[in-house]
């Protein structure tokens, strides 16, 4: 009877640690956030493409700043994929190779195939209204539409597999075979 008790006592103490709020916070803890919008908010308008027509000054396709914590332990680097969700997913920016010593991006990383912040990543072409390397912004003029952006980390500390033709979706596939986890936020615009 003693040796059931000390039994049942063990598998509790063990399962309760395995339920803990410590040990579930530790598995959810990888997050992604923007300090321009909340996640599910609006986007400001400086994040709007300048392809999509009018005159709006206060429209400027650039990339919101974001930050993430708590990536998986064996992460070697990251990449960012932003999609709009209202738009059979269409993929409106890819980054990659991001340094692993890297949580954050600022606003507006430059329009070329090796922005210099952050140093080493890369960015596929848009192939789409702009025409252009990197962030191709919100362009939805009548509707409102949901944007889904995804930090990836990744097993690699390069996707050496990619080019600078390569294209968005084979961008997305090989970040998604190397992807050891993943954090999101998505905002409307």
């Amino acid at each position: 009877m003693r040796a059931t008790r000390i039994v049942f006592c063990a598998l509790f103490a063990l399962g309760a640690a395995c339920l803990s709020p410590t040990a579930s916070a530790a598995r959810s803890a990888f997050t992604l956030s923007s300090t321009a919008f909340a996640d599910g908010g609006l986007m400001p308008k400086v994040h709007e493409c300048t392809s999509g027509g009018g005159q709006d000054p206060a429209k400027k396709n650039e990339s919101p700043p974001l930050a993430w914590s708590g990536a998986p332990a064996g992460a070697k680097s990251y990449a960012i994929v932003m999609r709009d969700l209202d738009n059979a997913a269409l993929i409106h920016w890819v980054i990659y190779d991001i340094p692993v010593a890297t949580a954050s991006l600022p606003q507006n990383v430059q329009h070329v195939y090796r922005p210099p912040v952050p140093a080493g990543s890369r960015q596929v072409y848009y192939r789409g209204s702009a025409s252009l390397y990197g962030y191709q912004g919100p362009c939805s003029p009548s509707t409102v539409n949901t944007y889904e952006f995804v930090v990836h980390a990744l097993d690699q500390t390069s996707l050496t597999g990619l080019n600078s033709g390569s294209t968005t979706r084979a961008a997305v596939r090989a970040i998604t075979a190397a992807s050891i986890g993943s954090a999101r936020i998505t905002g409307e615009s």
